[in-house]
């Protein structure tokens, strides 16, 4: 496992990170703790030290679950956490520092954790970007040694420029992916700058980029590939990466072309991402244990030549950048 810095925080963090949306069930299927547990330390065994979860994933037992697993062990995880999406509507008017401050403790409690690692508020309204007594809350509570570091999680490049205007924000998870590549105009070099850290989240684009979803493929109602692909629930970008799948399917048939004989192209994919040396870490999540398996196996390949890279880029432009490059 390799391992870069996480912005101004300091911490030596694993490049492969695991995201914990879809940990211990999967989108779509009821969370089964023991499979939860499974793949949690699986993780930590193959030098996986940044685990990113949510207060709203599975209604506070993710956390659990990853609290629970973190304290079984002796070396130094970094627990990332989120909170804001329970505030409900989720509109600037309802955001209150009062309700954040509950949220934080809720998630205290939840890990059974005596400081959160990182606190990150999740995909807030834009106007919240603005409002200063919010990131001073995270300044207090950092004071009273609740927590060690606050980051955002954003859905534009924008909100993400705004939030890194404050010191007390040390990282900024982002959707960036073979899909989704506006962070690289300006964004990366720009948090570099700043020393901020950049989490990277979405990096399959909700398994898009697996090339293993057809015109075929169904998922279940539950499932937010199912109800969401319209932005229904939240951000459409979380979905997909917002792509719609007309024109995803072509886009995946050329990077096959592109990388073939390279291996199996999520693989391919989540090396394409570290490749940007900007980047602290990404979080692929994991169902299974193969997934895991492979997704901490993709930090190993070679890099990626020059030419793939720019063929990249090219296939993003000709399918891709018409579809999400403005909204996001």
């Amino acid at each position: 496992m390799n391992y870069r810095t996480l912005g101004k925080t300091g911490w030596a963090i694993s490049e492969i990170g695991l995201g914990t949306w879809q940990v211990g069930g999967g989108w779509g299927s009821a969370f089964n703790p023991k499979v939860a547990e499974e793949i949690i330390h699986a993780a930590f065994d193959k030098g996986v030290n940044f685990v990113d979860t949510a207060d709203v994933y599975d209604a506070g037992l993710s956390e659990a679950a990853v609290g629970e697993a973190v304290r079984q062990r002796s070396e130094k995880i970094y627990v990332a956490t989120k909170c804001g999406r329970r505030i409900q509507p989720h509109i600037n008017e309802t955001y209150t520092a009062e309700k954040l401050r509950r949220h934080v403790e809720d998630s205290l409690r939840n890990t059974g954790l005596n400081r959160l690692d990182l606190i990150q508020l999740h995909c807030p309204p834009t106007a919240v970007y603005g409002r200063d007594e919010i990131f001073h809350l995270f300044e207090k509570m950092k004071s009273e040694g609740k927590i060690a570091a606050m980051g955002v999680s954003v859905e534009k490049v924008e909100e993400a420029k705004l939030a890194m205007e404050y010191d007390i924000v040390s990282s900024v998870q982002v959707i960036f992916n073979m899909f989704r590549q506006k962070p690289a105009e300006e964004l990366l070099s720009l948090a570099a700058a700043k020393n901020v850290g950049l989490i990277i989240r979405v990096p399959l684009a909700s398994g898009l980029l697996t090339g293993k979803i057809t015109e075929d493929t169904t998922f279940s109602k539950d499932d937010h590939r199912y109800f969401n692909r319209e932005g229904k629930a939240f951000d459409k970008g979380e979905t997909f990466a917002g792509v719609p799948l007309e024109a995803a399917f072509p886009a995946i048939d050329e990077l096959r072309e592109v990388f073939k004989g390279d291996g199996a192209l999520a693989a391919v994919a989540l090396r394409w991402i570290l490749m940007f040396e900007q980047v602290s870490v990404v979080i692929p999540g994991a169902s299974r244990l193969s997934q895991l398996e492979a997704n901490v196996e993709a930090g190993k390949l070679p890099p990626i030549t020059d030419s793939q890279m720019k063929k990249v880029k090219e296939v993003y432009d000709t399918y891709i950048r018409a579809q999400v490059h403005d909204l996001w």
